[in-house]
């Protein structure tokens, strides 16, 4: 190999090396649908921004009609819903479990911590003791947790 192929090479694999940590450090994108009159969404979605994702916050929307589109059950119902890729996010599941779900990619709707218990990322208060956030699988699955936190 002569002196020039080599630094085309060597300046081919920097780039590719760059472009692909580009792309492992990019922002997941996620529109986050909340009811017009909660502020407590806002905080969130500002959590999520500040840990690296792209949120878009959509007030316009029915949530109630989202729900039902993406088949989630009323008893995994958070104060908003979140859609990130094809998964759907019912209230204010921390970061940590929101990366297992993108890096695990488990064949189910999505994950939900339900409720808005004080202390989550997000809602005022302090956290009283470990949040459980549940799968929600399509069908009449069994109710399983994904993660405790």
């Amino acid at each position: 190999m002569n002196r020039r192929t080599m630094m085309i090479s060597t300046a081919l694999l920097t780039l590719t090396a760059l472009s692909d940590r580009a792309f492992a450090d990019s922002k997941p994108a996620a529109t986050l649908y909340r009811n017009p009159n909660c502020d407590c969404c806002l905080e969130y979605a500002k959590y999520l921004r500040s840990n690296g994702f792209d949120v878009t916050v959509d007030a316009k929307q029915d949530l109630a009609l989202i729900r039902k589109q993406m088949h989630i059950s009323e008893k995994y119902e958070g104060c908003h819903v979140m859609v990130i890729g094809h998964y759907a996010v019912e209230g204010h599941v921390p970061v940590h479990t929101l990366n297992k779900l993108l890096t695990e990619k488990p064949n189910i709707i999505g994950i939900s911590l339900p409720g808005m218990p004080t202390g989550t990322p997000g809602m005022i208060g302090p956290k009283v003791g470990p949040f459980t956030i549940y799968e929600i699988a399509s069908g009449s699955v069994p109710e399983k947790v994904f993660a405790v936190e």
